[in-house]
């Protein structure tokens, strides 16, 4: 009889005889160039999809096509050659996903194991993740959409994303998704040290935290998305680990788009806010990514740094986002290891 083997705290069943098993890290996606025609071909697949723009009527392709890909992958492009890594001619989500899966891969330190990694829109795809992992063997594959808080229009459409991928093969691998993780003890744990780590840093102390998160438009929650409610237990259980109340730990939504209502408060117009009421030092931190991108690094740490100071706010802090640190690794691989529980 095999015996059964304790991984970090983990009990795990005995060695299968099977092939391989894969881990897919899955972001959402950046452009392949920082210039008007690779934000373009992002875009357009990002506004294709029925889980982002749910009415894809030919209202919204006359919108897409004759204004939006027309004026809005010009502006982009200049806020990514903001943020741009030169060095490896990709964006910093590119990079750090990249490096997420190699030390989930180095961590685990299983020949069995096998890690890859793609993004939901744009290059690398899921489907090159998982005929990569295929290719090697993998008969199983736990997928690992690295959003910490539940949507249909980020954790689902991975979903339907490797379903497609899936759909013409005759011998499909055995597939896992991991949940999401917006109140996990290990992410809010690595949440706060994350921030305490950062402020101890800085020359200041902040008069509020602010956390922001990506936006989604209001009628997606009243058809029963949970992603409101998982931002929000995010939150309060930072404010319970940190001791902090609402004044001290507050919840903004960002990164809206067009004109009907999205999540609010909006973080732009709470900078605007704050300052005006006299607040001088703030800090912002962004949970519901796991990597920093345009959304943090120039939305965020510039952009909104900027509507601060100019309506009379003084000391602006933005506090990255856990990317590949320490903290950040072990919260994807104690949700990894979890997950593999009888694959391993």
């Amino acid at each position: 009889m095999s015996a059964v083997v304790t991984l970090d705290n983990h009990r795990v069943a005995p060695e299968s005889s099977a092939g391989h098993v894969g881990v897919l890290l899955v972001n959402l996606g950046t452009p392949d160039t920082a210039d008007a025609k690779g934000v373009r071909v992002y875009l357009k697949e990002f506004l294709s999809d029925p889980r982002v723009i749910e009415n894809q009527g030919l209202l919204w392709q006359l919108i897409l096509n004759g204004i939006v890909l027309q004026i809005r992958p010009a502006r982009k492009a200049k806020d990514y050659l903001k943020i741009w890594n030169n060095e490896q001619n990709e964006s910093p989500l590119k990079t750090i996903t990249r490096a997420q899966a190699e030390k989930l891969a180095a961590s685990i330190a299983d020949k069995h194991v096998i890690v890859e990694w793609g993004m939901r829109y744009g290059n690398p795809s899921i489907k090159s993740g998982i005929d990569s992992l295929m290719a090697k063997g993998c008969d199983r594959i736990l997928v690992v959409p690295l959003y910490p808080q539940y949507s249909a229009s980020t954790s689902a459409t991975v979903i339907d994303k490797v379903a497609l991928a899936l759909k013409d093969m005759r011998a499909q691998p055995t597939m896992r998704f991991t949940p999401p993780y917006y109140d996990d003890a290990n992410y809010i744990d690595a949440l706060a040290d994350s921030i305490d780590t950062h402020l101890a840093s800085l020359p200041f102390k902040p008069e509020t935290i602010v956390a922001s998160f990506h936006g989604m438009p209001r009628s997606y929650i009243e058809k029963g998305d949970p992603y409101e409610a998982h931002c929000v237990a995010t939150v309060e259980a930072l404010r319970r680990r940190m001791g902090l109340d609402d004044k001290g730990l507050m919840l903004t939504f960002q990164s809206r788009f067009g004109y009907q209502e999205w999540l609010q408060p909006y973080t732009d117009k709470t900078m605007e806010k704050l300052a005006k009421d006299g607040v001088k030092k703030i800090a912002v931190i962004t949970p519901g990514f796991s990597a920093d991108c345009l959304e943090t690094l120039e939305e965020i740490a510039q952009e909104n740094a900027e509507i601060f100071r100019h309506a009379g706010g003084e000391q602006f802090a933005f506090i990255p986002c856990l990317n590949d640190s320490k903290g950040g690794m072990d919260v994807i691989r104690q949700l990894v290891l979890r997950e593999l529980q009888g694959w391993i």
